[in-house]
């Protein structure tokens, strides 16, 4: 997502419990430990490549088995820079082809399942941050047809983004790829930059940890044709 686009996920997610962690290792190896724990950015799977033909990707596609959403969030603890990332593979929704492109798109992903290394960081990103006993899922909508150009995988998805119950325009640059013929399912994959407080929700700054003003939202989609 672009700069309309700007959300929560992970906001409290880099605080807690660093202090502790710091006291014990130190802040160079907490920051060597956090980092090393950090997952990979989502890609296109090595073998996958473009659609061979939009019109044979034509009609209603299920997120499956395989697929994950998250964040990524920069941290600086006591000068030392540290990269935090939450996933859940708690993810539905569908997407629908029809005339050379995605037509239809509706993604929700449960929030309370997003989880990190450290279980006292994830109770904090939950219940302070994100407070999903409120707002237990986020969403996507397409809201504007998205033309899938024949032999690339890049695809522009505007729509609306709804996190922490506040509901924003949102444009994610996105990759797709996979042979809708061949049975496997097609995968969909992309890194949104947001930022916080445009859906109500602080970045925390514990003096001894600060949490960059902005992070991404990371997510990879299987799909596989629909019921």
């Amino acid at each position: 997502m672009r700069r309309g686009t700007k959300v929560a996920v992970g906001v409290g997610a880099a605080v807690v419990v660093v202090g502790a962690a710091a006291w014990i290792w130190g802040p160079g190896l907490y920051a060597d430990r956090a980092n090393e724990a950090a997952a990979e950015a989502p890609s296109l799977s090595t073998s996958a490549a473009p659609l061979p033909d939009a019109e044979a990707a034509a009609g209603t596609w299920t997120v499956t088995d395989g697929s994950f959403a998250g964040y990524r969030v920069d941290e600086v603890l006591q000068g030392e820079d540290v990269t935090v990332t939450g996933r859940t593979e708690d993810v539905t929704g569908s997407v629908t082809v029809a005339d050379a492109a995605i037509t239809a798109a509706d993604i929700e992903v449960d929030i309370a399942s997003v989880a990190t290394d450290e279980a006292n960081r994830d109770a904090y990103f939950r219940d302070n941050a994100m407070e999903v006993g409120q707002f237990p899922t986020a969403t996507f909508t397409l809201t504007e047809p998205a033309p899938i150009e024949e032999g690339a995988t890049s695809v522009a998805l505007t729509g609306e983004l709804t996190v922490h119950g506040v509901t924003q325009p949102a444009t994610v640059d996105a990759e797709v790829a996979g042979d809708p013929t061949s049975g496997d399912p097609v995968q969909v994959v992309g890194s949104v930059p947001v930022t916080f407080e445009d859906f109500g929700v602080e970045a925390p700054d514990l003096g001894f940890v600060t949490v960059e003003d902005e992070g991404s939202i990371e997510f990879s989609l299987q799909l596989a044709p629909g019921q």
